[in-house]
């Protein structure tokens, strides 16, 4: 394998490894192409022309990747990134005025708050079918846990893309249905009601509440009293930090909670 490398506004950027020196080189000169000529140290390996785009020429765009065919497409980002705004980030992001994109591949971007730059400029995003994750201290992190989206939240149902683009992760387009595990929203005559559900051996209902506090916390007692019943289950609990400790065994103590593993 042969590495290669190219320095730019006196940082030395590796491109990764090659098969052949004939590659490495190539990869080399798309990222010159990328760069542009504007602060890159002269490289006598360099063929001539290798700068700007022929045709038009302007400085290659995100979207003229299709000339490349050694240089990964993420290094390709990051290069334009730190050509035009002069960051460096390892991950594939290209900075916009008062957001990011993170570009998964060619064909899938998604656009972020700038709050989370600092996150995704260190942790890589994955997919898996429809799931974003990322890895975080060893562990598979959601991407949409991020904005209070459960594992099992249905987009429409519990949060919806205020824009309808679910490629938009900005968290202005992000509302929040159902805030907590087990907790579903309903409307009754102009009014909110929450109703708590739990799975048993289908879905149960453990009863309908003013808020949706008292419904989370209604879910977690029928939790806590299924497997204190020797169910086998997990189930994972509502974390609420909104109301002190005290308030919390209050709530808890005072509901009275009808469930068995008989369902």
């Amino acid at each position: 394998m042969v590495r290669a490398d190219i320095t730019y506004k006196r940082k030395h950027i590796s491109l990764g490894s090659f098969e052949n020196d004939e590659l490495a080189g190539l990869a080399r000169e798309e990222a010159a192409l990328a760069l542009g000529r504007r602060g890159l140290i002269p490289d006598r390996t360099l063929r001539p022309g290798s700068i700007m785009l022929a045709d038009s020429g302007h400085l290659p765009e995100i979207t003229d990747y299709s000339l490349c065919k050694a240089l990964p497409f993420e290094k390709w980002v990051t290069l334009i990134n730190f050509r035009d705004n002069s960051i460096y980030i390892h991950n594939p992001i290209y900075l916009r005025r008062d957001y990011f994109e993170y570009y998964l591949n060619e064909d899938l971007v998604f656009k972020f708050s700038l709050d989370d730059l600092f996150y995704y400029s260190e942790h890589k995003i994955m997919k898996r079918g429809n799931h974003l994750f990322v890895a975080d201290y060893g562990m598979q992190t959601s991407v949409m846990s991020r904005f209070g989206v459960h594992n099992y939240s249905v987009p429409g149902r519990d949060y919806v893309f205020i824009n309808n683009d679910p490629t938009d992760l900005r968290y202005s387009n992000i509302e929040i249905i159902n805030h907590y595990i087990g907790v579903f929203k309903e409307e009754k005559k102009n009014k909110s009601v929450y109703v708590a559900k739990i799975h048993i051996n289908g879905s149960v209902i453990i009863g309908r509440y003013s808020d949706e506090i008292t419904a989370a916390i209604a879910y977690n007692k029928a939790a806590d009293t299924l497997t204190r019943a020797g169910g086998k289950r997990h189930y994972e609990l509502n974390y609420i930090d909104s109301i002190s400790d005290d308030e919390y065994r209050k709530i808890y103590k005072s509901l009275v909670i009808h469930v068995s593993l008989k369902g």
